[in-house]
């Protein structure tokens, strides 16, 4: 079999076929996704490799090449999209121990793909640095899983997304080719393998800008409707003498679904969770104060009586703490934009409010402020999800699609020519997470429930 002449290639590097440890590498935190839980149930790989240097990556792919042995690569498996779980069998590429951190310097740092983000900001922090921003997986995920599956987070508000001018200094990409090479790319070179799930080449290394350590203090601030939520997040993004790392808007009763935050939330009040430097504080108070809120908890990073970092309820992980108290809910991914950003947000809500509270995430995206986010719907089924999605286009918006497990199916990766060609070198036999993104469209496995979604970006056919 190829699978086992595969194995036999490997020599030195760790691999098993036990079914047990094979299936819970082939899962990840899709099952934020009811439409996903679906559509991925029971898709496993047959082995698991587990190379440590990248020396053995290039074993790893030699090995493949030569034996048609599909590898979908993998980091801790905190993707929230599926992208995880292989469609098509093959060996599971666990990169979590080709860890550790290179090099520390001014302004960046540099690690294994495998290395925990969490291990980042620490060595970073002995320097008297921080990442520009961080996922809110950032205790679990990796460097390299962030950097080819994620998209912004904690502290985007400031510096935009990754794929922004500066947000990721370099990355080198091993090819699965007879004889693998090793791509060194610099700069903005490195948007053609973020957000690609691991299709277009295995990324081994990643340097990351730092900016200057600071002391931040989590708020929870409640607010009497959501229209007041909205307009207090958008200014702390828009004020440019507050120091902030984080502004998210909860509408009510999402402030309750969030168990920890239930306690200190007033009945009926809707929420804005933000991070503030601590010597921007008082002028955070009186923000808070014009808006007609009030800080109702929060503490220095990490020590509010909530319980865990208040970014362990932002972006994703809402839904995730959100569903610990509603399992029924889910949602889909809007893009606002406008000069008047809260304006554009409130329209958006008075059209769609009925279909459940809404959450809106502010971040920069090419240097301009924006929202993104939608309503909490209830899961009946994908005609639910897509009224949603229908609405939210009918007035404008891009919306992308959490309920898709491939790049196109997403739509937050650019694709033209250049992705083409480079998938087309880097992965001949289109062995690197097979169906995910493939050279031709039309070969891409169909995993997005047919939801009405255009994506983010401006894609070119391919």
């Amino acid at each position: 079999m190829a699978l086992d002449a595969f194995l036999a290639a490997l020599g030195p590097v760790e691999a098993t076929t036990e079914p047990k440890l094979v299936k819970a590498k082939s899962r990840d935190w899709h099952f934020i996704s009811p439409l996903l839980t679906k559509t991925l149930d029971g898709l496993v790989a047959e082995a698991v490799v587990t190379p440590k240097t990248a020396e053995e990556v290039r074993a790893v792919a030699a090995a493949a090449y030569a034996h048609d042995v599909a590898l979908t690569p993998r980091g801790t498996g905190t993707a929230n999209y599926g992208q995880s779980v292989p469609l098509h069998g093959g060996a599971m590429l666990d990169l979590s121990k080709l860890s550790g951190v290179i090099e520390v310097g001014s302004g960046f740092i540099r690690a294994y793909a495998g290395t925990r983000i969490a291990d980042l900001e620490a060595a970073a922090a002995a320097s008297g640095q921080e990442l520009r921003f961080f996922p809110t997986t950032k205790k679990q995920a990796t460097i390299g899983g962030f950097v080819t599956g994620g998209t912004g987070g904690v502290g985007s508000i400031n510096y935009g997304v990754l794929r922004d001018h500066g947000n990721v200094r370099s990355a080198r990409v091993v090819t699965v080719e007879e004889t693998p090479r090793e791509i060194e790319l610099s700069g903005m070179e490195t948007r053609i393998v973020q957000h690609s799930y691991g299709t277009l080449g295995i990324v081994t290394e990643v340097e990351m800008p730092l900016a200057p350590l600071r002391d931040w203090e989590e708020c929870l601030v409640a607010l009497p409707d959501y229209p007041s939520a909205v307009r207090l997040a958008v200014a702390i993004g828009k004020e440019p003498g507050l120091e902030k790392k984080l502004a998210s808007a909860y509408e009510w009763p999402v402030g309750e679904w969030l168990k920890p935050f239930a306690p200190f939330v007033p009945e009926g009040q809707s929420i804005v969770i933000a991070m503030i430097e601590a010597a921007s504080m008082p002028l955070f108070r009186e923000m808070v104060a014009e808006a007609g809120g009030a800080i109702v908890a929060g503490g220095p990073e990490g020590q509010a009586p909530y319980g865990r970092p208040i970014w362990e309820f932002a972006f994703g992980h809402t839904t995730l703490q959100a569903q610990k108290t509603r399992p029924d809910i889910t949602e889909i991914e809007g893009f606002f934009s406008a000069p008047d950003l809260a304006a554009r947000i409130l329209d958006v809500h008075g059209a769609i409010k009925a279909s459940g509270p809404m959450r809106i995430e502010i971040r920069r995206w090419g240097g301009e402020l924006v929202g993104s986010g939608s309503t909490f719907v209830t899961f009946t089924d994908e005609t639910a999800v897509n009224a949603v999605v229908t609405a939210m286009r009918a007035m404008g918006l891009k919306v992308a699609n959490p309920h898709a497990s491939n790049v196109r199916g997403v739509g937050k990766k650019t694709i033209g020519p250049a992705e083409i060609a480079f998938k087309r070198e880097v992965d001949p036999k289109g062995l690197l997470n097979p169906g995910r993104f493939e050279a031709e469209g039309s070969a891409d496995t169909v995993i997005d429930r047919h939801l009405d979604t255009d994506g983010w970006l401006d894609r070119q056919p391919g």
